[in-house]
């Protein structure tokens, strides 16, 4: 029989990015093989979305995140934390599922926490996924250097470990973290898991010769050669080097703009940055629906991806799906699939990714080879792989803790009559 998951999270909101794509792929493989799947998210009001027969999202209200990113919602402890009381216990008791699973650490892990500590009988398994570094996010919003990265060692080995049996990460960069941090008595398994891409039919000609059009009216220039950046606009995402790295391509010619599809705290910061370092070359386009987006793809001559320390970077990925090249710095999540044999890759200061970038357009044949090579990359990480591997750790966690809870059992009667003698 297939297990029942129950996910937790509050990196979701309408428009968010990798983890909300990442669930909508498992709700839908859990609906194509019949597995009863919940996903729980914050959002401003209460209702539950059907997604299949077998599938739903549960939106619970909550206030918006008081810090970052202010699109974001946060199911906050007070929700949870009188046990056996709440929206978020009812549905734990409605569901009884066989895993949960909770991707957050700074507030909904607690509540495995508290399941693993007050749980009567037998108990799901508890996952805890990581899909970003909690040492990136202290020095990205709250101070940089080794007691910021100090803090955040000591908050995941003494604390996030131990609230779960089994941990999952995005990239061997994110699991790096977890496992220099573990420490006893939390000691736990640490699993690398990425993620997939969706590699959906290219557009038909037409409609990307008419974006290329749109795109370089509104750069002014019929013979533009146009980069692309897509993701959130927020401090961790290393975004503010975009200017500097545009203004080290000004001379090219034909002149070099990028566009940008995305929203997030940054943007007015990133709009005048832009406006005083290149003027008229970079261009916001916005948050952009996933069908818009691959057709933009297709119609740029580079995806452009600044951040040194990403998680995983589905970004990229997708941009190699859709046969355009990729110039990102050599580090982070991203080298789980990237290397010089499918991207350009370059120290993360503007500089040297602008050399990397004049590189990649000055080189016509190697930029068709990796092309080909980055579509390869794409094709091999499908989220059928993917989320069958995710499956398959669930179902070894859930067994994990069964053979435990049966063994206990056992023992149980044995220690009782030792204690008579």
């Amino acid at each position: 029989m297939a297990i029942s998951t129950l996910h937790l999270t509050n990196a979701y909101h309408e428009h968010s990015g990798g983890i909300r794509t990442m669930y909508h792929a498992l709700l839908e493989h859990a609906e194509q093989h019949g597995r009863r799947m919940t996903l729980v998210v914050p959002a401003a009001a209460d209702r539950d979305e059907r997604r299949g027969r077998f599938t739903r999202i549960v939106h619970v209200r909550a206030p918006r995140s008081p810090v970052a990113d202010g699109r974001y919602r946060m199911l906050l402890p007070h929700r949870f934390i009188r046990v056996g009381r709440g929206r978020l216990w009812q549905l734990l008791e409605d569901e009884r599922p066989d895993v949960v699973e909770v991707c957050d650490k700074y507030s909904l892990c607690f509540f495995a926490g508290l399941i693993r500590r007050r749980w009567r009988g037998r108990r799901p398994a508890l996952v805890g996924l990581s899909c970003e570094r909690m040492d990136d996010n202290v020095e990205a919003f709250v101070r940089t250097g080794p007691a910021a990265r100090a803090f955040a060692r000591e908050v995941i080995g003494r604390v996030y470990m131990g609230m779960f049996d089994v941990h999952l990460a995005n990239s061997a960069y994110t699991a790096e973290e977890l496992r220099r941090a573990m420490r006893a008595p939390h000691l736990r398994p640490v699993h690398v898991c990425p993620p997939g891409v969706d590699v959906p039919a290219a557009p038909p000609p037409s409609d990307i010769a008419t974006g290329r059009r749109e795109l370089l009216a509104r750069c002014g220039r019929p013979d533009a050669t146009i980069l692309l950046y897509s993701g959130r606009l927020s401090p961790e995402k290393r975004v503010s080097i975009l200017p500097g790295i545009m203004a080290q391509l000004a001379a090219r010619t034909p002149p070099v703009h990028l566009v940008v599809a995305g929203d997030g705290p940054l943007r007015t910061r990133l709009e005048a940055e832009s406006a005083a370092l290149a003027p008229g070359r970079v261009h916001l386009l916005g948050h952009l629906r996933r069908d818009a987006l691959w057709r933009l793809m297709h119609a740029c001559d580079g995806f452009v991806h600044p951040n040194p320390r990403e998680p995983f970077g589905i970004g990229p990925l997708e941009a190699m799906a859709a046969g355009t090249p990729v110039i990102a710095p050599a580090s982070g999540g991203i080298r789980t699939y990237a290397s010089q044999e499918n991207a350009w890759l370059s120290t993360a200061d503007a500089a040297a990714m602008a050399s990397t970038i004049a590189a990649c357009l000055d080189a016509p044949d190697e930029r068709q080879r990796r092309i080909i090579a980055g579509r390869r990359t794409a094709a091999a990480h499908t989220w059928t792989v993917a989320a069958a591997r995710m499956v398959a750790r669930y179902e070894a966690a859930c067994m994990a803790v069964n053979d435990r809870a049966v063994a206990t059992e056992r023992r149980a009667p044995i220690d009782r009559n030792l204690q008579r003698i």
